[in-house]
């Protein structure tokens, strides 16, 4: 048995949007299940995100510390962004996004991981990117606002990483998806091994 995630649509007899928001909705399927019978399912459509976790000379990977309304809590991250444009370049997304959270440029770009955030309830696909070779970035720093405008930075080692993340004291997704995949990435095949940053996305189809 090859141990794949394999494309699959089941069909849908019905499908309504109760709610739109800014960057999110809400959809409604009632969706016919293996027996013949319909069952609805709720569930958030989203763009897809991308996260970058840059690791310096060092060892250490550049953290934000952003609030979080919906969990109520300040949560160290890695920098990461919505796919805004339909069909936008990953690799672009994500080289903008460390530029406009850390100021920060990279020289060498791989794919660590893609994953559903929580497919059960909504449709976000993310891929992780592993950015290396870091230095300031050139020019005028970008504005933040909102949220952003109080975040807090820190390059942090990876093995401190990897304790906190098991002692449950770190909890966003793509920050523990992100370090314990370079970590096994290390154990395995070696850093050289990863996908290119240009890697096909199923989830998320785009131009090169």
């Amino acid at each position: 048995m090859t141990i794949k995630d394999t494309p699959q649509e089941w069909e849908i007899r019905a499908t309504d949007t109760p709610f739109v928001g800014k960057k999110t909705s809400v959809r409604t399927d009632d969706v016919v299940m293996p027996d013949g019978s319909v069952v609805r399912r709720d569930y958030q459509v989203h763009p897809g995100s991308v996260a970058v976790l840059a690791l310096d000379d060092e060892d250490r990977v550049l953290l934000i510390k952003q609030y979080r309304h919906p969990v109520r809590e300040k949560l160290w991250e890695i920098p990461a962004g919505l796919l805004d444009v339909p069909g936008e370049n990953p690799l672009h997304a994500a080289q903008r996004e460390l530029y406009e959270e850390a100021h920060v440029k990279a020289e060498s770009w791989h794919v660590l991981t893609d994953v559903y955030t929580t497919p059960g309830g909504c449709d976000e696909a993310v891929r992780v990117f592993l950015a290396r070779g870091l230095s300031e970035a050139q020019g005028r720093r970008f504005e933040v606002e909102d949220e952003e405008a109080d975040m807090e930075y820190a390059r942090v080692p990876v093995a401190e990483l990897v304790r906190g993340i098991l002692a449950g004291e770190l909890h966003n997704n793509c920050l523990v998806v992100g370090v314990l995949s370079l970590v096994a990435a290390r154990a395995g095949d070696g850093l050289g091994a990863l996908r290119p940053a240009e890697a096909a996305w199923l989830a998320r189809p785009f131009e090169a």
